[in-house]
């Protein structure tokens, strides 16, 4: 299944921040949106860089709250792996595991049209396997 195909399926949805917001306001949009990541994009859609809960978790357990009054840009992943439309379920999943990651923003012509996670992945790829083993069984059965 290609990333095409996934995004199709589940939205274009993510949840960004711009470089230069406070680690605070970025875990309270994390908090009330319920998401694990946020992408920090310029102003022109071009990914700079990836935060997740974990980077503020091990931020907060080495140095604190005082993590908080940071900005995104000192905490974040810069240059994220990303992904293109035409990449491969199990291309991602490859990336994903030996990188030990678990979101990928989604870029086209360099600019964030979506994000992929380890688990919308997993989903597509069951529903794949879903949809052969019943057409497997439908050409045992002669249907």
């Amino acid at each position: 299944m290609l990333v095409a195909q996934i995004l199709k399926a589940k939205g274009d949805a993510v949840f960004t921040a711009a470089p230069g917001t406070l680690v605070s306001e970025a875990a309270a949009t994390l908090a009330e949106k319920r998401i694990g990541v946020l992408v920090i994009i310029s102003g022109d859609a071009r990914v700079e860089g990836i935060l997740s809960e974990r980077d503020i978790v091990r931020s907060l357990g080495q140095r604190g709250a005082a993590c908080l009054a940071d900005t995104v840009d000192a905490m974040m992943t810069r240059d994220p792996v990303c992904a293109a439309l035409s990449d491969t379920g199990e291309q991602l999943l490859t990336q994903m595991t030996e990188g030990r990651f678990r979101h990928m923003p989604v870029v086209k012509d360099g600019k964030l049209i979506g994000i992929v996670t380890q688990g919308d992945v997993v989903k597509a790829r069951l529903e794949e396997l879903a949809m052969e083993n019943e057409s497997m069984q439908g050409m045992i059965m002669g249907r």
